[in-house]
């Protein structure tokens, strides 16, 4: 029997799992990527009797690989926040699946397990971006709030480190960081004692500084597009730009594009939880779209179809256009 975890690359799939190697701890194989690289079942060749939990990863971008492991006679957990479509009915499948705005996967596996390490789902919501639930918990623990900012600090860094074009661009590979956070107990303590977690700080208050003095390409009320040039650190930063310019432009819709090295466009979309149109429901309007309700992205969008995005995204978004308007 081979134990199986499949997870996304970012803060909110790193502390879900940590959560459970902590509770269940053992041998397991770790399968992964970068925070866009989601399609990570089709990966897994499970048998019968194996064990697969999958964390932060969309049902309906996985739906293939999850019948394949099904049939295959494996027995399948499933955590997750994202757009999950119709969930196949198995007895070998078990599922805590739920979309709502305030949950991430890291607070679905913390439910699961009873707030046995909530600490690194707190850990987690704030690397997702969930700041007051994340505050929220952190408070009923007894964290002070001097804890819980090195909590969010340490949470947004392991967010920041997921996103890239490739593995390449990103600078501990996720695989690599699940295991430098294997057997931490306790994030404080990690932060206080490794390395890595400076050197992901530095790096994101390095990469930061660039973004500064970025300015909307498109800008409508209700709705703000901004372009990223084409470098690795750009490409690092997109994710986590469009957390801090949703913040920053609260009530609005945020779009941030930045081009990969298949010479097409990567899309991180923000929108206000009161928003019209939902921002998975938008991206999943183009071809390799999706998410949740607050935060979605397309991870191929071409060049081509930047005008159609442009035009229906300021439509969608645009606060001077009466709801239920063409």
């Amino acid at each position: 029997m081979t134990r199986y975890f499949v997870f996304n690359g970012d803060a909110d799939g790193l502390c879900a799992l940590q959560q459970l190697r902590l509770a269940e701890p053992g041998p397991a194989m770790l399968v992964t990527g970068v925070k866009r690289d989601i399609a990570l079942l089709s990966r897994v060749s499970a048998s019968r009797g194996d064990e697969v939990t999958v964390l932060d990863v969309s049902l309906d971008v996985n739906r293939e690989g999850l019948l394949q492991a099904l049939a295959a006679g494996a027995s399948v957990r499933y955590f997750d926040h994202h757009f999950a479509g119709e969930v196949p009915e198995s007895e070998a499948l078990e599922t805590q699946i739920d979309p709502s705005p305030d949950v991430c996967t890291s607070l679905l596996v913390d439910r699961a397990l009873r707030g046995r390490h909530c600490t690194w789902a707190v850990t987690g919501a704030f690397g997702d971006g969930l700041d007051e639930v994340a505050n929220s918990i952190a408070a009923r623990s007894g964290k002070s709030p001097a804890e819980a900012r090195t909590l969010k600090e340490l949470g947004v860094a392991i967010n920041y480190n997921a996103y890239g074009d490739t593995i390449a661009d990103l600078r501990v590979p996720p695989a690599e960081l699940a295991g430098r956070l294997e057997g931490f107990a306790d994030p404080l303590e990690f932060a206080a004692t490794s390395p890595i977690f400076r050197e992901l700080v530095s790096g994101y208050h390095d990469d930061m500084q660039k973004v500064g003095t970025l300015r909307p390409m498109k800008r409508t009320p209700g709705a703000l597009c901004f372009v990223l040039p084409e470098e690795a650190w750009a490409r690092r930063a997109s994710g986590t730009v469009a957390n801090d310019l949703a913040r920053a432009h609260a009530g609005a819709a945020v779009a941030i594009l930045s081009r990969n090295s298949q010479g097409n466009y990567t899309v991180s979309l923000r929108v206000p939880a009161d928003a019209r149109v939902s921002a998975d429901a938008f991206c999943r309007q183009f071809p390799t779209g999706g998410g949740r309700r607050t935060a979605a992205g397309i991870n191929q969008l071409p060049e081509a179809r930047c005008d159609d995005f442009f035009r229906a995204f300021e439509q969608q978004f645009n606060a001077t256009i009466p709801p239920g308007s063409s």
